[in-house]
């Protein structure tokens, strides 16, 4: 029975592991539509609309990120445009890493240190996938293309 709650254990860290990096990849459009719901509830749109407000914007802010990394043509642009995702995503990977880190190690130096190598893994990760949620471009002449 031990062994059993262990094999739990690993797969709930495991699973709450994969759900931060995941969610941390949509942390920009998170943030926009949460307060974007937020100030529609507030100015008394109530549930319904707060909620249609909320994931219609992020839905756009999801939207014009997408637009941009396709239409903008420099590369140094297309990092700019990533990087907008990335760092919030490396913010959200601090405070989470930070929140676990503090309920088991007592040390303030170590709690940041671990901090920072979370944000460094969760920015990284979200890197990739906002990297690799863009299409290919095309850099060699096809015959198609002549």
């Amino acid at each position: 029975m031990i062994i059993l709650a262990i094999i739990a254990s690993l797969a709930a860290i495991g699973a709450l592991c994969w759900l931060l990096f995941t969610l941390a990849t949509f942390a920009l459009p998170a943030f926009a539509g949460l307060a974007t719901g937020t100030w529609a509830y507030q100015s008394g749109a109530g549930l319904p609309g707060s909620l249609v407000a909320g994931i219609g914007c992020a839905g756009l802010v999801s939207g014009i990120w997408y637009f941009l990394i396709i239409v903008v043509r420099p590369m140094w642009m297309k990092m700019v445009v990533a990087l907008a995702f990335v760092a919030p995503a490396a913010i959200a990977g601090y405070f989470a890493t930070h929140g676990i880190v503090k309920h088991l190690i007592p040390m303030e130096t170590w709690q940041t240190v671990f901090s920072v190598i979370g944000a460094v893994a969760v920015g990284i990760t979200s890197f990739v996938r906002v990297t690799s949620m863009a299409p290919p471009r095309l850099t060699e002449r096809t015959p198609a293309s002549i």
